[in-house]
Order: structure tokens, then sequence, then C-alpha cells
């Protein structure tokens, strides 16, 4: 993996952290449960919530949409 490569999905996992966790800050202790679960072993495991068009906002809203169908999955 490319130097680039890496540098983009340490700001793509960064970004995504900070969002939830500004975001969702009344139920911070779950949003890093959460956060754990994603990054696992594999913090590039972040990625998933990216597409080729490298929209910030569209990525913000995934990851959002993930926590929130993580915290309540039949919901």
């Amino acid at each position: 993996m490319s130097l680039g490569t890496k540098n983009r999905l340490q700001q793509v996992a960064t970004a995504c952290k900070t969002h939830l966790r500004e975001r969702h800050a009344d139920k911070l202790a779950l949003v890093e449960e959460f956060i754990l679960e994603i990054e696992g072993d594999d913090p590039t495991r972040w990625a998933q919530f990216t597409d080729l068009k490298r929209d910030h906002r569209e990525m913000l809203a995934r990851a959002d949409a993930a926590f929130l169908k993580w915290l309540d999955p039949n919901g």
C-alpha cells in the first residue's frame, strides 16, 4: 500500500471518528465501542464509508447511518 493511500485512509478514519464523537457526544461510550468494533485489527476498515467521489459529507452520513444501525439493528 502506498504512502498516499495510507495517509488518505488515516484521514478518513480520523474524520469519521471525530464526526461520530461530536455528533453523538451524549453516547460517547457507545461511540467508542462502535469505533473499536469497526477498526478491529484493521484501521483501514473506515474506507467502507467512502466512494469514488470522495464526498466528505456522504462519507460522514454513511458513518452516522452505520452507527445508528449498530445502535438499533431492528430499527
